[in-house]
């Protein structure tokens, strides 16, 4: 069983479908942005941000350099545009969430390459930027305007530039009343950069701390059954990083060996 991507401190709501249409629309975009719900842990449901090319996957949310702080985000009709994000700790963009399924996009990495992505918006249709670059998502195919590639800003740690099939760069314009999103850069530079926001789930490095803390997840009394003995504090520690770091059976062993050595001294 699946449910659709949920916001912190959103509230549950009850509709009911105005038709059909409406119901096939939702479930679309359930199965699109999805959380398992076996896959309990709150951990895995916080935003972080991407550190690397290899972090990205899965829903993100690209947070562009504007005051006030601004994501990149697309209407049900494909229009694309800069929106508030609302979801800060202290007003800190490191730390935005999004508030607004309009906000995400499903980041996949092209097959065989090093740094391209396509992404998907919350209405099925892939990001695109035209020969002039406007950006817009209404296609539901995938072609070389719906291909950018990712890669690590020079100077700028944790952010990251979007470059189109042109060789433009994504640029926010700050000095127009709303900012405006356009793909027609000739280099990159500090309106270029975007902080990749991503949940926690995707992120490799959080998928192997949370491997580490189910292995190291082992109760005293357990220990002690299969040890066949009460253990001392240092032994208990002993075993229990010796699971995070995968040579609990050695480990075990020595444990065994040891109490065989003081049963019998």
């Amino acid at each position: 069983m699946v449910k659709a991507l949920t916001f912190k401190g959103e509230k549950p709501k009850k509709r009911k479908r105005a038709s059909k249409d409406a119901e096939e629309n939702d479930t679309r975009t359930s199965k699109q942005l999805i959380t398992t719900a076996d896959a309990a842990p709150e951990d895995d449901e916080n935003w972080v941000s991407a550190d690397a090319l290899s972090d990205i996957s899965g829903p993100v949310m690209l947070v562009l350099r504007t005051e006030p702080v601004t994501c990149l985000s697309v209407d049900q009709l494909g229009k694309v545009f800069a929106q508030k994000v609302e979801n800060m700790v202290e007003g800190s963009p490191d730390s935005a969430e999004p508030h607004d399924v309009r906000q995400v996009w499903i980041a996949t990495r092209v097959v065989g390459s090093e740094g391209d992505f396509t992404l998907k918006g919350h209405h099925g249709r892939y990001l695109g930027c035209d020969q002039y670059g406007i950006f817009s998502a209404v296609r539901e195919a995938i072609s070389p305007e719906e291909t950018f590639k990712l890669q690590l800003a020079e100077g700028a740690v944790g952010r990251f530039d979007v470059q189109n099939v042109r060789n433009k760069f994504l640029e926010v314009n700050v000095e127009k009343e709303v900012p405006e999103v356009r793909g027609d850069a000739e280099e990159a530079g500090e309106s270029t950069h975007v902080r990749v926001r991503m949940q926690a789930r995707f992120k490799p490095k959080h998928k192997v701390e949370k491997a580490e803390k189910v292995r190291a997840k082992i109760s005293r009394k357990e220990l002690e059954e299969e040890v066949g003995r009460k253990l001392e504090d240092d032994e208990v520690k002993k075993l229990k990083k010796a699971r995070r770091e995968g040579d609990y059976h050695e480990a075990m062993l020595d444990v065994k060996v040891k109490g065989k050595h003081d049963k019998f001294a």
